[in-house]
C-alpha cells in the first residue's frame, strides 16, 4: 500500500533561464539575504543604524563560509583524503557540506571585525541578529533536502522523506531530519524574540540563549541522523559539541546577568557627532590655551610697566632729593 510523503527533487539544480543555480547554494544566499533584512530591522529598533548589519555582514558571511567549510572538511576528513577520494572536492562548497559549528565561530570572528571598524559593542550587535541567523538557518537547511542528504532512520510516517537511489543512499522514506531542524530553529527564533522583549535580554544573553535553545534541539535531531559520522564514547561527534556548547552558553547567560544586569543604552555612536564633539572640545581647548596665554602675556605686560613705572618713581625722589638739599642750605 502506498504511503504518505514528501517527495524529493528530482535534481538539486535550478534553473533561472540559461543560468543554473544549485539549490544547496540557493537555500544559503536566501538565508543570507534574510538575516540581513531582518537583522537590519532588529538593530534599528535597538537604537542602531540602517545599513549597518549589512556592513557588517560583508565581513561576517565570508568567515562564516569559510569556517563552516573548515570544519565539515575536518570533521568529515574520510570524504575527501582518503584511498580512492579526490582532496579538490573539499572545495565544492555548493554540492554541501557546512558545519554550523564553525560558520559561527568564524562568522564571530568576522562580526568583531566589522563591529570594530564601527565602534559598536559585539554583545549587542550579537543580540540584534541572533534570531535573524537561526531564521537563516531553517532556511539554509532546505538545501539538504535538494541535495538528498543528512535524513535520518528509516519510517512510513505520512510526513517522511522520499530518497532515491544513488551514492551512498538507499532508496526509501526517511525521518526528514532537514525538515525537523529548520521547524526547531523557526521555533528558537520565536522564543529568542519573545524572551528579548519579555526580559529585555542585553550583553550578548539573547545571542547565547539562541545558542543554548539551537543544541537543545540539534542534539536529539543529531542522533536520530544515519549519516557517516565519528562517534566517541557512543555518541556522534555533533552531539558532543552540542552539549559542550549548550553547557558554555547557559553559563556565560548566568554569569553574564550577575556581572552585567540590563540591557546597552548606546549600541552605536554617532560617528559624526562623536566627531563634531571631539572638534568643538579641542577647539574649546584651543580657545582657553591661547586665552591663557593672552591672560599670562597681559600679566608680564603689567609687571613690566609697574617696573618701570617704580625705576621712574626712583628716579623723580631722588632727583627732588637732590634738588632740595641746596635750598635748605640757604
Amino acid at each position: 500500500m502506498d504511503i504518505a510523503y514528501i517527495p524529493s527533487p528530482s535534481s538539486g539544480v535550478i534553473h533561472l533561464g540559461p543560468l543554473p543555480l544549485r539549490g544547496y547554494a540557493f537555500c544559503i544566499i536566501l538565508g543570507v539575504f534574510v538575516a540581513v533584512w531582518y537583522g537590519n530591522k532588529r538593530w534599528i529598533a535597538r537604537g542602531g543604524k540602517a545599513g549597518t548589519v549589512a556592513d557588517i555582514s560583508v565581513w561576517a558571511v565570508p568567515f562564516g563560509l569559510v569556517g563552516g567549510r573548515l570544519y565539515h572538511v575536518i570533521t568529515d576528513y574520510q570524504l575527501y583524503f582518503s584511498d580512492g577520494k579526490n582532496w579538490v572536492d573539499a572545495f565544492k562548497i555548493w554540492e554541501g557540506g557546512l558545519g554550523i559549528w564553525g560558520a559561527i565561530a568564524f562568522g564571530a570572528v568576522g562580526a568583531w571585525i566589522g563591529c570594530r571598524r564601527r565602534g559598536i559593542p559585539l554583545p549587542a550587535y550579537a543580540d540584534a541578529i541572533a534570531p535573524a541567523i537561526v531564521l537563516a538557518q531553517a532556511i539554509g537547511r532546505w538545501g539538504n533536502w535538494f541535495n538528498q542528504e543528512l535524513y535520518g532512520k528509516a519510517t512510513d510516517l505520512p510526513w517522511a522523506v522520499k530518497i532515491s537511489e544513488g551514492v551512498n543512499r538507499e532508496a526509501g522514506t526517511y525521518h526528514p531530519t532537514f525538515l525537523y531542524e529548520s521547524l526547531w530553529c523557526v521555533g528558537v527564533a520565536l522564543l529568542v524574540v519573545w524572551a528579548d522583549r519579555r526580559f529585555k535580554l542585553g550583553h550578548g544573553r539573547a545571542f547565547a540563549l539562541y545558542v543554548a535553545a539551537y543544541c537543545a534541539g540539534r542534539a536529539w535531531i543529531e542522533y536520530m541522523r544515519v549519516d557517516e559520522a565519528h562517534h566517541v564514547l557512543g555518541l556522534r561527534l555533533n552531539v558532543w559539541t552540542a552539549i559542550i556548547v549548550f553547557v558554555l552558553a547557559v553559563v556565560y547567560m548566568v554569569v553574564s546577568a550577575r556581572i552585567r544586569p540590563g540591557r546597552e543604552e548606546i549600541v552605536e555612536p554617532d560617528r559624526e557627532t562623536l566627531a563634531k564633539g571631539a572638534t568643538a572640545k579641542d577647539a574649546t581647548a584651543k580657545d582657553a590655551t591661547a586665552k591663557d596665554a593672552a591672560v599670562k602675556d597681559g600679566e608680564d605686560a603689567k609687571g613690566s610697566e609697574d617696573a618701570k613705572a617704580g625705576t621712574r618713581n626712583a628716579d623723580g625722589d631722588d632727583s627732588v632729593d637732590a634738588d632740595a638739599a641746596p635750598a635748605k642750605n640757604v
